[in-house]
């Protein structure tokens, strides 16, 4: 074999050595390039899934706080409808309790008033003797009722008598010195306190208690008048 046939067989070898090369190069290349976009792929997909799981972290975030905020608002808005509700009742007991305080100042119909009251307590109390707490300032009125209320007592109950003992050192609270007539614990619209003689059974015929239970046992029919709600049935 010649230099120059020596010399070809080595072109071709090398040829081919370098064909095989590139030919392993590009298969290591698409092989890299596979894997990249693979990995790639599967970042992304990490990252996208992190992302919608953070979004959809705060959008429950921003949904819970409406909804606190939904809660609150109707939360103030069913105390403000409460109140006012409150507030307009209070003031017919306000008024209702103005109209007291007017009505112990007309001395004719307060004295009847207080005849009708006494009368009733000795009834309830059923007391050979009794005490009557009253206002200071009633203390003579009172008197005079006590007369009336013997006489409705001993006809109601067929002759039954009892005697009346009208309490001068122990008065009940003066009368309310504000415009607002407020519930204050240190005043009284009128009436009586009748006691038996030892103290130990009480009956508070007081204006005030009157307008109480009078106010309880009324106040769904003032719902139902002011605001349209159903009164329940009564037994």
């Amino acid at each position: 074999m010649n230099e120059q046939e020596v010399e070809r067989q080595i072109d071709q070898m090398v040829r081919f050595i370098k064909q095989e090369a590139e030919e392993k190069a590009n298969e290591i290349k698409v092989s890299s390039e596979e894997e990249f976009n693979i990995e790639k792929l599967q970042l992304l997909d990490t990252e996208k899934a992190k992302i919608k799981k953070e979004y959809e972290r705060r959008e429950s975030q921003i949904d819970v706080k409406k909804k606190i905020e939904y809660s609150k608002q109707l939360n103030d808005s069913r105390i403000a409808i409460l109140s006012s509700r409150d507030e307009a009742i209070r003031s017919i007991l306000t008024e209702a309790k103005g109209q007291l305080v007017t009505l112990s100042k007309n001395k004719g119909k307060y004295k009847s008033l207080l005849t009708d009251l006494i009368a009733q307590a000795m009834g309830k109390l059923m007391e050979p003797e009794v005490v009557v707490r009253v206002r200071e300032c009633d203390k003579e009125l009172v008197k005079e009722a006590a007369e009336g209320a013997k006489t409705k007592f001993k006809e109601a109950f067929k002759g039954a008598t009892c005697n009346i003992t009208v309490d001068s050192s122990n008065y009940l609270p003066p009368p309310p010195s504000g415009k607002d007539h407020d519930e204050a614990a240190d005043s009284c619209t009128g009436g009586v306190v009748l006691t038996n003689k030892a103290g130990s059974i009480v009956c508070s015929n007081t204006l005030d208690d009157r307008l109480k239970i009078a106010y309880a046992q009324n106040l769904p029919d003032i719902r139902a008048a002011l605001f349209g709600i159903e009164a329940p049935a009564r037994a």
